[in-house]
């Protein structure tokens, strides 16, 4: 799938700085479960969560939970999670938050929703509070939803 939107600045964890809203650094690992996945099983099932997730919204729902995904795609858990890892390059949560950022963006520039304060934007892109809103966003963007509304609303009155 695609790439998050922008990581947060190397510069700032060499110069020691700590990441804001807890935020660690994330390790990549080599799952031995991602060998004992079938292609073909896992092919469809990747469409399948692409339906769900994305053309039916379904990360715009905050309790939309991988168990929830797994019973609609008539598969467990832990299957859906390997596959989701394995054709994704990413966790559940990290999937959805990456929808739910893109759909922030898009509100957040959006001039219908100007009068919305930034918590009511994330909880209308799927997030279940401000922290996790907060957190996701700097974690895939680089700055806060307040900085990046303020930076893009002066770029489009000038």
């Amino acid at each position: 799938m695609t790439e998050p939107i922008v990581h947060t600045d190397d510069r700032e964890k060499a110069a020691g700085k700590k990441l804001p809203y807890n935020l660690r650094e994330r390790k990549v690992a080599d799952a031995p479960y991602r060998k004992v996945i079938r292609a073909e099983l896992a092919d469809e099932l990747y469409d399948k969560i692409l339906d769900i997730v994305v053309a039916r919204k379904k990360y715009k729902d905050p309790c939309y939970s991988a168990k929830e995904l797994a019973k609609d795609l008539h598969t467990n858990p832990r299957y859906l999670s390997a596959v989701i890892n394995s054709r994704f390059g990413k966790n559940y949560s990290c999937l959805l938050n990456e929808y739910r950022i893109k759909e922030a963006l898009r509100l957040l520039l959006d001039k219908r929703y100007a009068e919305r304060s930034i918590e009511e934007i994330g909880a209308m892109a799927g997030f279940a509070n401000r922290q996790s809103f907060y957190a996701a966003f700097y974690r895939n963007v680089g700055e806060t939803p307040k900085k990046y509304r303020t930076r893009n609303e002066r770029k489009n009155y000038r």
